[in-house]
């Protein structure tokens, strides 16, 4: 056998032995990287990127006015739902003039009235003061916050179902159904939206106090046109929500993923359900956010007109309408109901933009 071969028949063992020696123990608690992985310096592993979803959320937790704008609208939402109830069972007993005691339940009544204390200043009795004919501002307040929110969720929910199918039927679709759609957004787009729910509930406004002020808490206190200014704002708004997923739709329906469903013999139902309005959620949640400012406008701007809201009902416009002669003597009822409108729209906007900027991947960072 030969001297060379001898030497390293020898020297295999040490030489297996050594590198064993150096190779690390399984199961030593410690993740070792894949062969031909490089190890960071710090040696921690590389985060995983997350879906998109989870990095839209990143850059909108990221964007602080509209972390700040969803804390205001999370406020001025569950006020109106928890505080009167509340508000209403913590007040001190009052004995008016004429010695009656009156519990605090009814004089923060919103639709209560005390004639001895008309434009009070905040107290313990009255947070924020009261109206010209002694009503709570404070409990009229959230009442009207509560209508406005209302109003503008109705909406949307009606707006948003009639643009997704119109738009979606449109987009997928195409053809006769394509045209109609084309033709009704164009009229009103040339047609100001405000200007229709105007002259809708300007004609129809009386009959829609008779018609709907038996209804249980819809009719009661001079909310009865409020079913009338939420069908006058959707048919404003919907249009535009459906122009938008139409749009979108045309994208889709040409995508390889579409096709690739189409092929396998998938039906049009399933392909709109499974795979386009999937795909339209997240502008869908943008042009929500950015329409509830514009829905609470349009609602306290017809309140404000007297074609909303009637007294002794409640809303945000309707206050404004009531003390805008007060504006020299008790400017505070005029500017309390006109701040928290503005809050809450400015809220809406800025969120509008944070979510737009966050799901928009040309926007990332």
């Amino acid at each position: 056998m030969d001297t060379k071969d001898k030497n390293s028949e020898h020297a295999s063992p040490g030489l297996a032995a050594s590198d064993s020696a150096t190779m690390p123990v399984e199961g030593a608690g410690v993740a070792q990287p894949a062969e031909g992985s490089a190890i960071p310096a710090d040696g921690k592993q590389p985060k995983k990127s997350g879906t998109p979803f989870q990095e839209s959320l990143r850059r909108l937790r990221r964007d602080v006015r509209a972390m700040v704008s969803i804390g205001f609208l999370l406020f001025f939402i569950i006020l109106p739902i928890v505080g009167p109830p509340i508000y209403r069972n913590i007040g001190p007993e009052m004995v008016t003039s004429m010695g009656d005691h009156v519990t605090s339940q009814v004089y923060r009544d919103p639709f209560h009235q005390e004639l001895d204390n008309q434009d009070q200043g905040p107290s313990a009795y009255y947070w924020l003061g009261t109206d010209s004919i002694g009503r709570d501002l404070f409990s009229r307040l959230m009442q009207g916050m509560l209508i406005s929110l209302v109003v503008a969720i109705v909406v949307e929910i009606v707006t948003v179902f009639l643009g997704i199918f119109f738009g979606v039927m449109a987009g997928y679709f195409g053809g006769w159904i394509d045209q109609i759609l084309a033709r009704f957004t164009d009229i009103m787009f040339a047609f100001p939206g405000l200007l229709f729910a105007i002259l809708l509930t300007g004609i129809f406004g009386s009959s829609a106090d008779t018609t709907f002020s038996s209804i249980p808490l819809i009719g009661q206190n001079g909310n009865a046109r409020l079913v009338l200014v939420s069908i006058a704002l959707a048919l404003v708004q919907w249009p535009f929500i459906a122009r938008l997923v139409r749009g979108q739709a045309l994208q889709l329906r040409e995508q390889q993923f579409v096709e690739a469903a189409r092929s396998t013999g998938t039906t049009n139902f399933q392909i709109i359900k499974r795979h386009i309005i999937p795909n339209l959620i997240a502008i869908i949640i943008v042009q929500v956010s950015l329409d509830l400012g514009g829905i609470i406008i349009g609602e306290a701007g017809l309140s404000f007109l007297g074609l909303g809201v009637q007294p002794p009902g409640s809303s945000i416009g309707l206050m404004i309408s009531d003390a805008q002669n007060l504006v020299d003597t008790h400017p505070w009822e005029v500017l309390l109901p006109s701040i928290v409108l503005t809050i809450i729209v400015l809220a809406f906007s800025f969120l509008g933009d944070g979510l737009r900027d966050a799901f928009d991947p040309r926007s990332k960072d």
